[in-house]
Order: C-alpha cells, then structure tokens, then sequence
C-alpha cells in the first residue's frame, strides 16, 4: 500500500554565505517520504534562492498535488526542476535503483583566504582539487591569487567559477596575472563572461579551458563539442528529474567533456544523495560537494566525517 510523508524544513546557514548578492541567512526547503509495502524513498525538495525559477511555496504546492496523484497510482513528474529531482530521487530509493555506494571526496572551496586552502591542499592525499570563486573581487587580485596557489602546489589543479561575472576586458584583466604556464592546471572555468560568444573567445585568447553551468538550462542550449569547452557542470537541483541528469551526463562524455555533479547548497540528506548520483554516473570525477560547511547543522542523514549536529526526524514540520 502507497503511503507519502512531505516536511518542511529550516536551518540556519553561516553568516557570511550570499548568492548573487543576497545574504541568505537560512536554507529551507521540504522532504518527500515515500513508502510502499516495507519499503522507503526519500527525496529533497530545495529551490536555491536567486537560482531556481520556482520559490519553496511554489514547490511546496506542487508536491503536495503531486503526492495526491500518487496516492492514486499516477507516476507523471511535475516540471519544476527541484520538486522533479526531489521526487524522482525518492521513486528511485523507493525503487531500489539508487546505488548505495557514494563519492564523499571533497573538493575544498576558497571565497576568501587562499593560505587557508594551501593548508588545507597539504592535508589532502590522492589528487589534489580545490575550487575557487572568482569574479567576487576585482579581476585583477582573482588572477593574482589564482596563479598564487598554482605556484604554491605545483600538483594543484584548480576548478574556477566566475558565475557570468565579468566583461570581456575583467576577463582579460584576469588571465593576464596567470602566467601562461600555469592555465594548463586550470581544469576549467565556469561562465567567465555575461554571454556564451564572449566565454568562448575568451578560451579561444588565453588557452584557459571554461565550463558550461548557467547555460545549461537556458532555453537555446545545446550539447555540442566546442574548442575550449572542457566540463559541464550539473546541479541535478537546478536540472529536474534524475532522469534528464543521466542524459546529460551520457550526452557530455560522448562528447568527450567532464561532467561534474554539484551542489546547490542542500541539506545533508540530499548531499549524500548527490554523493551517490555522482559514484554511479561520474566515478571518475570528484563532485563538487564540498557545501555542508556554509550550514550550522546536518539533518536525518549523516555526511561521513562532518562534525556537525545532525537534526532527526522529530526537528521537521509535517505537512501531511
């Protein structure tokens, strides 16, 4: 017999996170509990402010019309992204189709201090990554601290996110301080430029490969192999259901670019989820899940080695 559990949820964030210039001070979102028989599916549901087109009300509606459909013995998705993925998520657990096994490696995000990541890259066994926000600052320090830590560990390789920041002359300003010998070493930047014509020819001048992120889920997107165009980066939050994020990721290898799977700020629960996806789909990429950290607690699910509080069940709000 179907049954269907949906909460609400809230936790507080750390104080210094802001997406697109907005301080977000909390990250809420909603919790889909599938069941059937002795059987479970969980999914999350957690619109990214500032990103997702839908808001968490609007999500909250549309789950709860869809819970009601399932009950009934309906299986279509809804078409917001982030209610999309959340339940496709829990119908996989439900289903058995969700490995269990997980990618929980890391890669260690710099917004601020890069010698607090050149102590935290000497830590690191294996292959070292690390990401780096730029575009936050002036073009000019982001060059200069990005060409800093390639010379500080020669064996880093550094994967850069300008989120559509600059023109193309702050584009330029940028790859003028890393020395030329070093862009080989950039895995890729993502959106360096307001439209794809102008990240393209920024590749194209400076041999610094770029990654599509954003333009992924723009109406006129196509997969196609451009010069210069290395990774996808995927944010099945942001993508929909985990249907659509197999073909893009199938659809990017045969193109022969990297897709990573990464984060749009969830909870624990829907990392560890994501850490799955990404074993399964990309085991040979590191996913870019290094997010927990910007929260003030874990919740339901555990993400292995976090010393953070992690919330039960009881701390959510039941919707029905």
């Amino acid at each position: 017999m179907r049954r269907a559990q949906v909460y609400r949820w809230q936790l507080p964030m750390d104080a210094g996170v802001v997406l697109r210039e907005r301080r977000l001070k909390t990250r809420e979102g909603l919790y889909l509990c599938l069941s059937d028989g002795n059987r479970e599916g969980w999914g999350e549901i957690s619109p990214l402010p500032g990103f997702s087109h839908e808001t968490r009300d609007e999500a909250e509606i549309s789950l709860l019309a869809w819970v009601e459909r399932w009950l009934q013995g309906a299986e279509t998705l809804p078409e917001m992204p982030s209610v999309a993925f959340g339940i496709s998520c829990a119908q996989a657990e439900l289903a058995g189709n969700l490995p269990e096994r997980a990618d929980y490696r890391a890669v260690p995000l710099c917004t601020g201090d890069p010698d607090e990541l050149v102590l935290q890259l000497a830590k690191m066994s294996g292959e070292k990554v690390a990401k780096v926000k730029v575009g936050l600052y002036e073009a000019v320090r982001d060059g200069m601290v990005v060409n800093l830590l390639l010379e500080a560990v020669p064996e880093l390789k550094l994967r850069l996110d300008a989120n559509r920041a600059w023109t193309p002359q702050k584009a330029q300003q940028f790859a003028k301080y890393v020395h030329p010998e070093h862009r080989g070493r950039i895995a890729f930047l993502e959106e360096p430029c307001r439209t794809r014509a102008d990240s393209l020819a920024f590749a194209r001048d400076t041999g610094i490969a770029i990654a599509w992120d954003e333009s992924l889920r723009e109406a006129d997107f196509a997969f196609v192999a451009e010069a210069g165009v290395k990774a996808v980066v995927i944010k099945p939050t942001l993508t929909g259901a985990l249907e659509k994020v197999c073909h893009q990721v199938q659809v990017a290898h045969a193109l022969g670019m990297t897709a990573v799977i990464s984060s749009s700020i969830e909870s624990s629960l829907g990392l560890t989820q994501l850490a799955r996806i990404a074993a399964w789909l990309t085991p040979q990429t590191i996913p870019g899940l290094d997010t927990l950290s910007l929260m003030q607690a874990q919740q339901v699910r555990r993400w292995p080695g976090s010393a953070l509080p992690c919330l039960d069940i009881a701390s959510l709000e039941p919707l029905r």
